[in-house]
C-alpha cells in the first residue's frame, strides 16, 4: 500500500550524476552533529553539510545538489562541518 504521506523529490541531476559515476553520497549523524550530508567522488569531499533546525530531509538533499553542482561548476568545496573555530589571541605580556 503507498504511502499518503510521501514528498516526492525534485529532481537531483548533480546528486545523480556524482552516483552514476564514482561518488558517492552519506546522510547520518556523526557525533557531536545529529545529521550531516557528505557528497564525495572519490577524489575529494565535494560538500559537507550540516542540517539545520526544521530543516526537512528533502531540503537538505536539494542543498546538497546545489552544493555539489558548486563544485563542479565553480571549484568551490562547501564544508559545514569543519568550521574553523575562531582565533584566539594570547593575553599580551607586560
Amino acid at each position: 500500500m503507498p504511502n499518503s504521506n510521501a514528498v516526492s523529490l525534485p529532481d537531483l541531476p548533480n546528486i545523480e550524476q556524482l552516483i552514476d559515476g564514482e561518488g558517492q553520497i552519506t546522510i547520518g549523524a556523526i557525533h557531536p552533529l545529529r545529521c550531516v550530508a557528505i557528497a564525495n567522488d572519490g577524489h575529494n569531499s565535494l560538500a559537507m553539510l550540516v542540517r539545520r533546525d526544521g530543516e526537512t530531509l528533502a531540503q537538505l538533499l536539494v542543498r546538497l545538489d546545489a552544493a555539489i553542482g558548486k563544485a563542479y561548476d565553480e571549484d568551490t568545496f562547501t564544508d559545514e562541518v569543519n568550521v574553523p573555530l575562531p582565533r584566539q589571541t594570547p593575553p599580551r605580556r607586560r
